[in-house]
């Protein structure tokens, strides 16, 4: 008898999920960015949950939660209830950060699978970037001063193995030079640091960066793109410079707590799709210098099991980073 109540005693503890999500959501939903506000998680997050607030008519904040590269706020969505009011906008680094632990014998604050690939909103090369009084007009002249300098050129980035690190440790490896790597708590952070000269590089998307090229006060110099961009068509990329393993995007998407219920996913998937289309959203994120680049569904389970292939494969080169 308990045998035959089974399945439908299950399909019963199932519906309340599957209503739920018909209302979904009831009240606030909260979006995690793992870095202080002025990077590029920020800058994506912010009118993606506006569009949501204006969908949904219930409240998105954007709470930052930074430190240790990003771990804490990723590890905090992974381990928050899956019921779909706690998200993620989730940047390259993602996927490192549990490697990078493995690397110095240390328990991942979080593994991947503990979270959920929603929707990719953006996915934009990084791009070196100097201050536009630097003596180097090139990249050809930046390297070569490096190799005559080792040690004494510094450049900012988000922490070890974060989204504005693991990019110039990649160029570094791949052209045998050594800089001076100062670590902040985010890439708003890092940013200020190369505006106030306290360093001279830094590795960004081009979110972050294009204002101050609009102003003249940076100079980009390349990307770690597979082509060149519209805006940045002189901008060499690393690839054609001579760097086959130097390519890197900082793209930003959505995630979930793994086991959130898969009709709060499908509305989920739904409600981006909707606000990536709103004329709102794009504006704002075209005036922060970010193309659109919307996948959900099994295109961006793709895009991100590659990417992930690929910047595993550049941490094992790169090694521990003190």
């Amino acid at each position: 008898m308990p045998m035959r109540r089974r399945p439908l005693l299950a399909g019963l503890l199932a519906l309340p999920a599957a209503a739920r999500a018909e209302d979904y959501p009831s009240r606030a939903v909260t979006m995690v960015v793992a870095f202080p506000p002025g990077g590029q998680g920020d800058v994506v997050a912010r009118p993606v949950a506006a569009g949501l607030e204006r969908l949904w008519k219930q409240p998105v904040p954007v709470v930052n939660r930074a430190g240790a590269s990003g771990e804490l706020g990723y590890a905090a969505v992974a381990r928050a209830a899956p019921d779909g009011t706690t998200l993620l906008m989730g940047l390259s680094s993602l996927a490192v950060i549990p490697a990078a632990a493995r690397l110095f014998g240390r328990t991942p604050a979080y593994e991947i699978d503990q979270l959920v690939p929603v929707a990719l909103l953006t996915a934009d090369p990084t791009f070196l970037a100097v201050p536009a009084a630097a003596p180097w007009r090139d990249l050809g002249e930046f390297l070569a001063d490096a190799r005559a300098r080792p040690g004494q050129i510094a450049y900012s980035s988000s922490g070890n193995y974060g989204a504005l690190h693991l990019p110039m440790a990649m160029l570094t490896t791949a052209a045998g030079v050594q800089l001076l790597h100062v670590p902040f708590q985010g890439g708003g952070p890092a940013m200020t640091a190369i505006l106030a000269g306290q360093v001279q590089a830094l590795a960004s998307g081009p979110g972050p960066l294009t204002p101050h090229v609009k102003s003249g006060a940076l100079r980009v110099l390349a990307s770690w793109g597979r082509r060149r961009i519209p805006g940045f068509e002189s901008v060499p990329t690393l690839l054609e410079s001579g760097f086959p393993d130097a390519e890197f995007y900082i793209w930003a998407g959505v995630f979930a707590p793994a086991g959130t219920p898969a009709p709060v996913l499908e509305k989920l998937r739904a409600s981006l799709a909707a606000t990536a289309a709103e004329p709102e959203v794009q504006k704002a994120l075209a005036a922060s210098g970010n193309a659109l680049d919307y996948r959900d569904g099994a295109a961006f389970q793709t895009f991100f099991a590659e990417d992930t292939a690929r910047l595993l494969a550049a941490v094992a080169r790169i090694g521990k980073v003190e």
